[in-house]
């Protein structure tokens, strides 16, 4: 799926100044786990229930687009501000991740045992091109020049517990993303945006596969007297559900 890499970008270079922090001051997500898991299920239970929110999540989905009239049209800003409106609905009640929330977590999640600056940019990079993403604004780069430029000054590699170090490394920060005219306080901003970009990503398959849907069945000799062609604009995905 195509996204905004510019967005992308900024937004990183934000959760980067905000994640990348002493190590003594975070909350570890495997440490929280330990301290606050369930009691040990069986493997069949464990399964039953997995299955069982899977389930919910899906006739959740089902059941909000049931309701809501999509227009297949990825050229239309008002349908595709509507068809996001519906997705984040669908996520707030099912309880899914937004797309800038499922970036942060894979953040999280992949770097949380990281001890040292540089390997955490680079698994950035990695987590970046994993998804398809470019870096237009130069964002990593600039990282890692900042990173150069501490190293320098303090005649080692920087450790993420290096407290001194680290308020180096996100002053530096800082100074990026006031070059690029990154604000802190736009970021709901940026999320939204992406938001619009993922919901056009969309639309644009759905268009597509609908698309070739009609090509398919046009070759079919039980549907030779169908009108030629059909307007996806006019379908209705509720009658498909």
């Amino acid at each position: 799926m195509a996204l905004s890499s510019r967005l992308f970008s900024k937004s990183k270079l934000i959760y980067g100044s905000q994640i990348l922090l002493q190590k003594e001051h975070a909350i570890p997500v495997r440490h929280f786990a330990k301290e606050s898991a369930p009691p040990a299920l069986k493997g069949d239970e464990m399964l039953k229930n997995i299955f069982v929110e899977v389930k919910n999540k899906f006739e959740t989905a089902i059941g909000i687009l049931k309701k809501e009239k999509i227009t297949i049209d990825p050229e239309d800003p008002a349908a595709v501000s509507h068809y996001a409106k519906v997705m984040k609905t669908i996520r707030e009640k099912a309880s899914l991740l937004s797309e800038s929330q499922d970036i942060l977590s894979t953040i999280e999640i992949e770097t949380q045992d990281i001890p040292d600056a540089r390997t955490y940019l680079l698994t950035l990079k990695e987590i970046r091109v994993k998804r398809g993403l470019t870096d237009d604004l130069g964002a990593e780069a600039l990282m890692i020049d900042a990173l150069d430029k501490v190293e320098k000054d303090l005649k080692k590699p920087l450790l993420r517990n290096d407290k001194k170090g680290m308020d180096l490394l996100l002053a530096e920060f800082d100074k990026i993303n006031k070059k690029l005219g990154i604000r802190k306080e736009d970021l709901p901003k940026y999320e939204e945006e992406l938001e619009l970009k993922v919901a056009k990503a969309q639309l644009e398959e759905l268009k597509k596969d609908a698309l070739e849907a009609m090509e398919t069945q046009k070759k079919r000799e039980e549907f030779k007297d169908e009108p030629e062609s059909v307007d996806v604009k006019t379908l209705d995905i509720r009658n498909f559900l």
